[in-house]
């Protein structure tokens, strides 16, 4: 590692909070966060990224800010997803380590102690934490999601960590490398894989939440899960091809089996359900390509707008005292480091 554990003056550690609508779990949150990052003794900050609340909790994290001289809170202008508010995190935490954890304390904030010792110990640029048991959650969502991932894993062309969410440790470089990519639609899972630097995986059992509600809902989970396979992806398309092709053929071989049926003098099959069933599978299977096809095309729309992932609306200090400087110019659309 290129830099001093004892130089304090610097942080080392900062642990990124992405919080949409999370009042009634904050004041916990905060608390664990910070008794445990006292008690590894590094120079660290608390970084959230407010994503538009409408709940009161960007009000509440800027008092935090006006109380803790560790806290760092982005607001953004409204919500713009996860994963532009962990973009944003990741754009401006300062640390030579990143945590990235979610306020809802279904990740534990007592693990990141085991986090950092990994990561000194193993030199890994990403420490992942790999879900070994979901509490709290419906044996229909983990179904989904433990599919979800060996769907995806067998789709990319590289490995993404399989039960394995935002609740990692990233280095510095890795960081970096991320902040770089110029791509506008992410699905930040892959990308931490996609940049290819050393992992190291650790166990844990994912716990209920704290308090209120999940912000995702099954439709929000599926455009995620569309999202992952088509940003990692053309598998799907080369799928609908060969799909398209069986069923030309399928067709044709059809088609000549009736001719050389009828010209040996049996009749001409009839049918006309047969032709509507014929005809709607066909449709069904126009229309779903058509449609795949939409989703690569709306990507590529999405891309050539250029524009920014997020826009903020100020950056709280431990001063208490909001930045009027709002982050939209040419450098800040292109996430580019000061």
């Amino acid at each position: 590692m290129n830099f001093l554990f004892s130089n304090m003056e610097r942080v080392v550690v900062s642990v990124v909070v992405p919080a949409y609508n999370e009042i009634a779990v904050l004041d916990i949150c905060h608390q664990r966060l910070r008794g445990v990052m006292e008690g590894i003794g590094l120079a660290y900050e608390l970084l959230y990224v407010d994503d538009g609340s409408s709940d009161g909790c960007g009000e509440a994290l800027v008092a935090l800010a006006s109380q803790d001289s560790h806290v760092r809170v982005i607001r953004l202008s409204r919500n713009f997803g996860k994963e532009a508010a962990i973009t944003a995190g990741l754009d401006h935490a300062r640390g030579e380590a990143v945590i990235l954890i979610d306020a809802d304390l279904q990740d534990p904030p007592e693990l990141i102690p085991d986090m950092l010792a990994a990561w000194r110990s193993t030199g890994a640029d990403v420490i992942a934490m790999r879900r070994r048991h979901r509490s709290g959650e419906s044996w229909f969502k983990r179904s989904c999601a433990h599919l979800f991932y060996r769907i995806l894993n067998r789709l990319s062309e590289f490995p993404i960590p399989q039960d394995t969410g935002d609740f990692r440790l990233l280095s510095r470089r890795v960081v970096d490398s991320i902040n770089r990519l110029p791509e506008r639609s992410r699905y930040m899972k892959g990308l931490f894989a996609w940049v290819g630097f050393p992992t190291h995986e650790i166990l844990y059992d994912r716990e209920p939440r704290a308090a209120g509600r999940s912000k995702w809902g099954f439709f929000g989970l599926l455009r995620l899960a569309l999202e992952g396979v088509t940003s990692f992806s053309a598998a799907p398309l080369r799928w609908v091809t060969g799909l398209g092709l069986v069923t030309a053929v399928s067709g044709a071989v059809f088609g000549l089996w009736i001719v050389v049926k009828t010209l040996q003098g049996y009749p001409a099959p009839s049918g006309y359900p047969s032709s509507i069933a014929m005809m709607t599978f066909l449709g069904g299977i126009q229309l779903f390509s058509v449609g795949l096809l939409g989703e690569y095309v709306g990507r590529i729309y999405l891309e050539t707008k250029q524009r920014p992932r997020y826009l903020v609306r100020d950056i709280d200090e431990s001063t208490g005292e909001p930045s009027s400087r709002m982050e939209n110019s040419p450098e800040h659309f292109n996430n580019e480091k000061a």
